[in-house]
């Protein structure tokens, strides 16, 4: 089996072939392993929020009376030195797995040019062909650029190249509310930089609980993030050393950098997948079944490559599965049981159903809420924002799901997913005796709000 990318999902799937005792080789054409996920996604940007939070001392000010400026002359890669770190430590975690399971790896740029060929072009423009049996795509994505926008990484850049910013702006538009947009606001105003975000949905990220969305506006706001919604960009300029920025609505704006969060595109330039008749979407990204099959050969794709929902969590699985279904010795399908953690400052993180899937289905509900200054935790970690809720059946108070935002969401969200997965019921929460103080105590808190509401 040759792996195309040695991202979350290539690294899972050539070290599931290799248990196999099959020959596996990964082509990256990075001259490193990886993938985006090491280099320039999730792992530089959450050590730079992890950063930003210690820096900025927005846990402790209220509580010890700290408060922390930064020199005017702070970089990015100030900010980023611990990220070397954390990237050098991972990349040697891979590279060992990957050497124990005798896995190859080829550098230079990949092109499939029948099911069972691949050539490789080295950096020098030289070539050679490799036979294999399967092939699995795993080459990520890139940030989308609107081809009649100049990214000139200076003024206007993306997702990826404002991690390469010179100096910290005073001022920036981040054009986008989804995931990556919205971590990058709260990243840039914790670094005390005047924000406008502009969404042109009527939310921030719909797919979340309402009540989770729209707290964590009001908390981007209040923590000097100017978010505007339902309205889009119209005209752009660059003048003055600023940009100047017009939106439908008729706002003018000018601030000193811009960056457009507007989705993610599949890195398939190349990769020869039109010629073999692999079917892509108008953003590149591949069309397969459940399991992960491209319908061409024994050609698979997983990971960002094939878009929704695009988390490393789940690439990982995705590569294992399609290794697994690659070489016939076992059908299992992907848990749809997905949950979610966005890295904004607060933390928002879910599992399951929310309010608005269930009013939609017609399915009886009940909510449970826990809020954060409720909990003896959450007054010592100065949280008193956050908040946890359930959503259950009223009749069998069976949990249907969690939506949490605030301190440690993203690693409490797997207490309610364990629960969801077997089919339990909010009385677990009730009966069982969590260690106290903590974060996880929301959830008998919770459980207990949400029984008042039945009985």
């Amino acid at each position: 089996m040759i792996v195309i990318g040695s991202g979350p999902a290539g690294e899972k799937a050539a070290v599931q072939a290799a248990k196999f005792r099959k020959k596996v080789a990964i082509v990256e054409s990075r001259g490193v392993v990886g993938g985006v996920c090491v280099h320039t996604g999730t792992l530089p940007s959450k050590t730079l929020r992890e950063t930003v939070l210690y820096l900025s001392g927005i846990k402790q000010r209220s509580v010890y009376g700290v408060v922390c400026t930064l020199k005017n002359d702070v970089t990015v890669s100030d900010l980023m030195f611990r990220t070397e770190q954390v990237i050098q430590k991972e990349l040697e975690i891979i590279q060992g797995k990957l050497f124990r399971n005798g896995i190859s790896v080829l550098g230079g740029r990949a092109k499939i040019t029948t099911p069972n060929q691949i050539q490789i072009e080295d950096e020098y423009g030289q070539a050679r062909v490799v036979e294999t049996e399967t092939i699995i795509i795993a080459a990520g994505s890139r940030p989308y650029r609107d081809p009649a926008l100049k990214f000139d990484d200076k003024y206007i850049f993306d997702s990826e190249s404002i991690l390469k910013l010179d100096r910290i702006p005073k001022s920036m538009i981040i054009v986008g509310g989804g995931v990556i947009g919205c971590e990058y606001a709260c990243i840039f105003a914790h670094l005390g930089v005047k924000v406008t975000l502009i969404e042109a949905k009527e939310r921030l990220m719909p797919f979340l609980d309402h009540e989770v969305s729209d707290t964590l506006t009001y908390l981007m706001r209040k923590n000097r993030t100017k978010v505007i919604l339902e309205d889009r960009m119209e005209k752009l300029e660059i003048a003055n050393d600023q940009v100047n920025f017009t939106t439908r609505a008729g706002r003018t704006l000018v601030a000193d950098k811009v960056l457009f969060a507007m989705g993610r595109v599949g890195n398939i330039d190349n990769l020869g997948i039109s010629e073999l008749g692999i079917q892509t979407n108008k953003r590149g990204l591949i069309k397969v079944d459940e399991n992960f099959y491209s319908g061409v050969g024994k050609i698979y794709a997983v990971g960002d490559i094939i878009g929704f929902p695009s988390l490393a969590s789940v690439s990982m699985d995705q590569g294992r599965l399609a290794a697994q279904h690659a070489f016939g010795m076992k059908e299992t399908r992907l848990n749809t049981l997905l949950p979610y953690g966005i890295y904004t400052i607060p933390e928002v993180s879910i599992v399951g159903e929310t309010e608005e899937e269930l009013n939609a289905k017609g399915t009886q509900y009940e909510t449970g809420v826990a809020r954060f200054y409720e909990l003896a935790r959450g007054q010592i970690a100065n949280d008193h924002d956050g908040m946890l809720k359930l959503t259950f059946c009223p009749k069998t108070k069976k949990l249907y799901g969690v939506h949490i935002i605030g301190e440690r969401a993203a690693d409490m969200i797997h207490i309610g997913q364990a629960v969801i997965s077997f089919g339990g019921t909010i009385d677990y929460f009730v009966d069982t005796v969590f260690n106290f103080p903590t974060m996880s105590e929301a959830y008998k808190v919770a459980a207990l709000n949400g029984l008042s509401s039945i009985q």
